[in-house]
C-alpha cells in the first residue's frame, strides 16, 4: 500500500497554470475524493499521479518514492475510467485477464485473479461475455475487475459513473465504497458530483481555478466551509450567501430585509470587520416558516415565492427578498407549502450561521 504526497506542484501549458502549487497529502488505504467544477484541475492531478501528465514544478510522491520522472507502468497504479476502456473484441474474462498476461503470468495464477475479481464484483456468471453484451453497470464492474486483478497500491477513478443512470449510479457509488474498504487500497477518485463526494470519500479536497480551496471530511466541509466558494458548492441545494454590514459596535449585522444579532460565537471575528460587509451563510434547512424547539436564537425574513420544487417528503421554496436579485432557498413541511407569488415570513435559525470576510471570502 502506499500514501500520495503533492509538495507545491505546478502544472502550466505554456504560460496557463493549471494546477498551481499544490499541497496535499492523501494518506495510506485512504479513499480521497477530488472534487470542483469542471475546469478547476481534478482531472489532470490524477493524471498526473497515474504519470499520464508531466509535473511542471514541485513533487509528488508514492509512498517514499518521489515519482516525477517514474514511467506510468512502474508506478504500481491502477487507474478506472468514465468510458470504460474495453476491448470490444475480448470477452469478459479476456478483458480482466489483458494486463496480467501483458506481465506474463501463468495461466494458473491468471484464472486464480480473475476468478477471485469476478466472484467479488458479481461477474462469475458473464465471463464469456462481449462488452456490448453487458449493461453499463456490469462494463463499470469489468473495468474495476481489470484494475482489482493487478492489486495495485493506488487506485486512480476518473469519473467513472458519469456515463450511468441515477439509480445505477447511486448503487455503484456503494459498491466502489465497500470495495475500497475491503481491499484496503490508498483510491483517488475524480468527480464533479458534489453527492457522490460527501457519500464515498474519507475526506474530499476541493479544486477550484488550480487552487486547493479545502480538504477534511464530508461533515468538515458541510459544516464548517473555510470559504464562499466551499460553502456554496457543497451541499444541496445550496447555502444562502447575503453580503450584509456589521455595525460599528459589531453587535448586529444588517440587510435591508434582515437584521441579525451577532451570534455570540462569532463576535470576536466579527469585531474586525465593523462598519464593513461580510458575507453571512445559512443553509435552507436552517430557514423555516415555523421555529424548531431547539432553535434559541433566530430572525425573520420576508420574501416572495418564485418557484417550488416538490421532493415528496418536503419542498424546496425559492424566495426573492429585497436588495436581492438572486432568490434564496427554503427548506419547508410539504403539507405547509405556499403558493407562487405569495409573500411569506421565514425564520432563521441563526445559531447556525457562516460568516465570511467580505473582501476575502475567507471564513471568520
Amino acid at each position: 500500500m502506499a500514501s500520495i504526497k503533492f509538495e507545491n506542484v505546478i502544472k502550466s501549458y505554456g504560460d496557463v497554470n493549471i494546477i498551481k502549487g499544490l499541497d496535499l497529502d492523501i494518506q495510506d488505504q485512504e479513499f480521497m475524493v477530488l472534487v470542483g467544477p469542471s475546469g478547476c484541475g481534478k482531472s489532470t492531478t490524477l493524471r498526473m499521479i497515474a504519470g499520464l501528465e508531466d509535473i511542471t514544478e514541485g513533487n509528488l510522491y508514492i509512498g517514499d518514492r518521489v515519482v516525477n520522472n517514474v514511467h506510468p507502468k512502474d508506478r504500481d497504479v491502477a487507474m478506472v475510467f468514465q468510458s470504460y476502456a474495453l476491448y470490444p473484441h475480448m470477452t469478459v474474462y479476456e478483458n480482466i485477464a489483458f494486463g496480467l498476461r501483458l506481465r506474463k503470468m501463468a495461466k494458473e495464477e491468471i484464472d486464480q485473479l480473475v476468478t477471485e475479481a469476478a466472484e467479488t464484483l458479481g461477474l462469475a456468471h458473464l465471463l464469456e461475455r462481449k462488452p456490448k453484451a453487458l449493461s453499463g453497470g456490469q462494463r463499470q464492474r469489468v473495468a474495476l475487475g481489470r484494475a482489482i486483478v493487478r492489486k495495485p497500491s493506488v487506485f486512480l477513478f476518473d469519473e467513472p459513473l458519469s456515463n450511468l443512470d441515477a439509480e445505477l449510479r447511486v448503487q455503484m457509488r456503494a459498491e466502489i465504497a465497500n470495495l475500497q474498504k475491503r481491499l484496503g487500497i490508498t483510491s483517488v477518485y475524480v468527480t464533479h458530483d458534489q453527492t457522490e463526494a460527501m457519500t464515498m470519500g474519507d475526506r474530499i479536497a476541493v479544486l477550484h481555478d488550480g487552487n486547493l480551496r479545502q480538504v477534511g471530511s464530508p461533515l468538515d466541509l458541510y459544516d464548517t466551509p473555510a470559504n464562499v466558494f466551499v460553502a456554496q458548492f457543497i451541499g444541496t441545494p445550496n447555502m444562502n450567501i447575503v453580503k450584509m454590514k456589521v455595525s460599528e459596535d459589531g453587535g448586529k449585522l444588517t440587510h435591508a430585509a434582515v437584521e441579525i444579532d451577532t451570534p455570540a460565537g462569532w463576535k470576536d471575528g466579527v469585531a474586525a470587520c465593523k462598519g464593513k460587509d461580510v458575507y453571512v451563510g445559512f443553509r435552507p434547512e436552517h430557514v423555516r416558516e415555523e421555529t424548531e424547539s431547539e432553535w434559541t436564537h433566530t430572525a425573520t425574513i420576508n420574501g416572495k415565492v418564485t418557484i417550488i420544487e416538490t421532493l415528496g417528503h418536503e419542498v424546496v421554496v425559492h424566495f426573492l427578498v429585497e436588495g436581492e436579485t438572486k432568490p434564496m432557498i427554503a427548506k419547508m413541511d410539504v403539507h405547509r407549502t405556499p403558493r407562487v407569488g405569495d409573500t411569506v415570513t421565514l425564520h432563521i435559525n441563526t445559531n447556525k450561521l457562516h460568516i465570511f470576510n467580505g473582501e476575502t471570502q475567507e471564513r471568520l
